[in-house]
């Protein structure tokens, strides 16, 4: 599947998606909206279910043939394949015989098993907001463990430990590394100019240079070290317990740590804090609770916060951070914030925010605090 960086490529699925959009009519816009998309979902849902993607290959095959692979009904199967050709996700060259064409990817368990999480757990979430919403009179949903996600799953619990309850929690790790795919990564070039920012200070190899606090499976700093190899100075992760018991291996020269940001950072004068999508799953007061953990550990003049989030912007924003913000919503009762909300907030904690660097409209950006 293409890393989709390209600029110009950017602009153009812009430019086609308003194309598409500008050209329905009423009527088709809800047909798209109402039952075919919806479609789309559940035959992807139910493909993977079946394996159906790993006997798709680029040998054509009929309908029947891979019904019988799957061991399911011939004329059902057939039904599927026509929606998921009609979608492009698979191809028909010939009648009732078909072919691989996106489904390679979907034999990937990070884009398999975030087909399963993102059916299960945050469609049904979606799918039962309205009546969560005229249930509450339409009140903003802010309550972690009564939210749209507890009135859909029958639950009492956050989203996170009902994963872990219900054996979700693989699925959503999964489509985790699949989300992130092909996404700007906060170090390549046009980003944040890390060099200058945060190697322009000496740091000797027994510092710490960068801590990535509740960091997951260490992507990140594993990416970080693979650009930046030759760079003085500790790389430490830091996550739950249980996170880090289950790290099988991490590239050599990354440190991991157990640790609660709830709680006082242990590590002391580190040159940069790092946190990537921790903040956007609390509401302003965990927030801050967060961030003054850090604040004794900060070294005046040298240590900095890089906070990793997304930005909605005042105007005309995309619709990937919009959609990215409702289902914050659905899942904890949470939301994605505005750079005055940004501001505020990092403030509120007794930082100062020194700049703001966007790769790309609706990705991720980094705020330098200090």
């Amino acid at each position: 599947m293409s890393q989709r960086s390209d600029p110009l490529e950017r602009v153009l699925r812009a430019q086609q998606r308003f194309s598409t959009a500008s050209l329905e009519t009423p009527s088709e816009t809800i047909q798209r909206v109402g039952w075919a998309q919806p479609a789309l979902s559940a035959c992807l849902r139910a493909a993977v279910e079946l394996k159906l993607f790993e006997k798709l290959t680029s040998v054509p095959k009929s309908s029947d043939s891979l019904a019988n692979e799957v061991g399911a009904s011939p004329l059902l199967i057939a039904r599927i394949l026509r929606h998921l050709n009609a979608e492009d996700v698979v191809a028909e060259p010939e009648p009732d015989t078909f072919v691989a064409h996106l489904t390679q990817a979907l034999t990937e368990p990070r884009y398999s098993q975030g087909m399963v999480y993102t059916y299960d757990v945050a469609g049904l979430s979606f799918r039962q907001l309205p009546a969560y919403l005229k249930k509450t009179d339409y009140e903003m949903p802010t309550k972690l463990e009564d939210g749209p996600f507890q009135f859909a799953h029958n639950s009492k619990v956050p989203f996170w430990v009902w994963l872990a309850e219900n054996d979700y929690l693989d699925a959503f790790n999964a489509y985790m590394a699949g989300y992130r795919q092909g996404k700007p990564v906060w170090t390549q070039d046009g980003f944040y100019p890390v060099t200058k920012r945060l190697l322009s200070n000496k740091t000797s190899d027994d510092e710490v240079l960068l801590v990535d606090v509740g960091g997951g499976m260490g992507h990140d700093l594993a990416h970080f070290k693979s650009e930046f190899s030759q760079a003085p100075g500790r790389l430490v992760l830091q996550e739950r317990p249980e996170v880090v018991d289950s790290l099988k291996t991490l590239p050599g020269g990354i440190e991991a740590q157990k640790h609660d940001f709830f709680t006082e950072q242990p590590v002391q004068g580190a040159r940069a804090y790092y946190l990537h999508s921790v903040l956007h799953d609390w509401d302003d007061e965990s927030c801050i609770k967060i961030l003054q953990q850090l604040r004794p550990a900060i070294k005046a003049g040298h240590s900095k916060l890089l906070v990793n989030e997304l930005i909605i912007p005042d105007k005309e924003a995309h619709w990937s951070a919009t959609s990215m913000d409702f289902l914050m919503m659905v899942l904890g009762g949470i939301r994605e914030r505005t750079e005055a909300e940004w501001r505020r907030l990092i403030e509120k904690a007794s930082f100062k925010v020194e700049g703001i660097w966007t790769f790309e409209p609706g990705a991720e950006s980094i705020i330098e605090a200090s």
